[in-house]
């Protein structure tokens, strides 16, 4: 498996975003990420005009983030070369992603925040569909305005990446129980838009610039085969193909880059002389060793189990024997900071 790194959920000047697609671009290269992919509001006007390319040694993929007519039910959908009516409702507009051969995301599902009236919540209500490939467990710029205060206003401000903490636990118990019925997968967003905002009448600050943001909450794709960079048509859809091809089948996990590079973490499972993934499926015949790898830094590795914490290990690696059935994932902290949260490896009899 070939490991890429990227940003997921952001918005440019095509919707309520204050960077052009092309400044974006470049704040992702300079802090080397391998793809991001822009999700403005309702519209692909940047893939229309060409945008999805390489800049520099970053790919930037173009989706959107669909809502409906209560600006509800926000959904990233990705891999589509058309956008939906907001007057659907999210049933419908997360089944044509589907139909299309798109995959989608639900955003932010369980926001709550009333730190600023201009910038309600926008939690998903619409439970009844089953035709979403996942879930963003975790959003950057959702829990720092749920976190916001009066009292932390100024810090929160100035240090946008030590605000971030864990993701949403309830999202994460959703998420759990969700995948006892079916493979649900978890990503992370950054929903950067730079707003620029007057600080207590005294200066203009940005909020969540890019490229601070861009060191924050990462999604990491592991791809069958390697993703040959080049300008032609063919070389962007084959890498594209293979990053969604992976987001879609759940080879991927969350990080928080603020804690630490995660790239060269991994999550797998042994059975059989096989190697298995996150987002497979193993057959219990016996016995499984699920195996973590930690990259060059120590970690408290907490195993998970149907939604329930089995196991811990503080260890630079970790070796799980699995007897029974379940689905298990990895949770990582560092000095009880949330580092990484692995997708998960489902075992059946």
């Amino acid at each position: 498996m070939f490991e890429f790194v990227g940003a997921l959920h952001m918005h440019s000047t095509y919707s309520d975003g204050s960077g052009t697609v092309e400044e974006i671009a470049k704040y992702a290269d300079e802090v080397g990420l391998d793809f991001i992919i822009l999700t403005d509001h309702n519209t692909l006007r940047a893939l229309n005009e060409g945008k999805e390319k390489w800049y520099g040694n970053t790919l930037l993929l173009v989706g959107c983030e669909i809502n409906d007519r209560n600006n509800q039910n926000h959904y990233l959908a990705l891999n589509i070369k058309e956008t939906y009516s907001t007057r659907l409702a999210a049933v419908e507009y997360v089944k044509k992603v589907k139909e299309a051969g798109g995959i989608g995301f639900l955003a932010h599902p369980h926001e709550k925040r009333d730190s600023m009236e201009e910038h309600p919540p926008y939690p998903w209500t619409d439970w009844d569909t089953k035709d979403f490939t996942g879930i963003e467990i975790w959003n950057h710029m959702s829990e720092w305005m749920e976190g916001l205060t009066e009292q932390n206003k100024f810090n929160h401000f100035v240090h946008p990446l030590r605000s971030i903490v864990a993701p949403n636990p309830e999202t994460v118990k959703v998420w759990d129980e969700l995948n006892l019925e079916r493979k649900v997968v978890g990503i992370g967003g950054v929903d950067a838009h730079a707003h620029k905002i007057n600080l207590m009448g005294f200066f203009e600050v940005e909020v969540f610039p890019y490229k601070v943001l861009f060191k924050s909450v990462r999604t990491h794709v592991f791809c069958e085969t390697n993703i040959e960079k080049g300008e032609s048509s063919d070389h962007i859809e084959n890498a594209k193909t293979l990053i969604y091809s992976a987001l879609g089948h759940g080879r991927c996990f969350v990080s928080n880059y603020y804690h630490g590079d995660a790239k060269g973490f991994r999550f797998f499972g042994e059975a059989g002389n096989k190697i298995y993934h996150m987002g497979d499926t193993i057959k219990l015949t016996g016995k499984v060793k699920l195996r973590v790898i930690l990259p060059n830094i120590s970690g408290r590795i907490i195993l998970v189990k149907n939604g329930e914490m089995v196991d811990e290990v503080d260890n630079f690696d970790a070796e799980f024997i699995i007897t029974r059935p379940g689905i298990y994932r990895v949770e990582v902290y560092q000095a009880e900071n949330a580092w990484i949260f692995s997708n998960h490896i489902r075992i059946v009899e």
